[in-house]
């Protein structure tokens, strides 16, 4: 959608890619939560699974804001500060996290929010991930 000049996500977008990812989710045998945030680190939608441990939980979202205010996908993010000496503790901002498992949504070189995965190995977490990406068919 655009307003006022500027292209957003839409909740439409949001719950297609939660759907996506549910349904892929489903063919495993771990429970995951999943957040898609907008591109000030705002929750657009969110699901987890029956039997999600708190942790997953709190991590999908932090996932999915850390891709969206960094403007990169978590993992390069946290390899990105890794290369600088530096962690996400030194940015001070309680919200990011240095791991695997969340997604930046870009549509023309801009950036519209984050995906994030928690619950499964990193890399499937990932990949989760990019089965919700390609469903927002942005």
């Amino acid at each position: 959608m655009t307003t006022f000049g500027r292209t957003h996500l839409t909740l439409a977008a949001a719950r297609n890619a939660i759907q996506a990812m549910l349904d892929g989710a489903a063919k495993g045998t771990r429970p995951v939560a999943m957040a898609v945030v907008d591109e000030l680190g705002g929750l657009i939608a969110y699901a987890c699974m029956d039997g999600t441990r708190p942790t997953p939980r709190r991590i999908a979202v932090s996932k999915a804001y850390t891709a969206a205010r960094s403007g990169t996908d978590s993992h390069a993010f946290a390899e990105r500060l890794k290369s600088q000496g530096m962690s996400v503790g030194d940015l001070g901002d309680p919200g990011m996290v240095g791991v695997r498992g969340g997604v930046v949504i870009v549509k023309d070189g801009v950036v519209l929010g984050g995906i994030g995965v928690s619950g499964l190995a990193a890399e499937e977490d990932e990949a989760l991930c990019r089965v919700g990406l390609s469903a927002m068919k942005l």
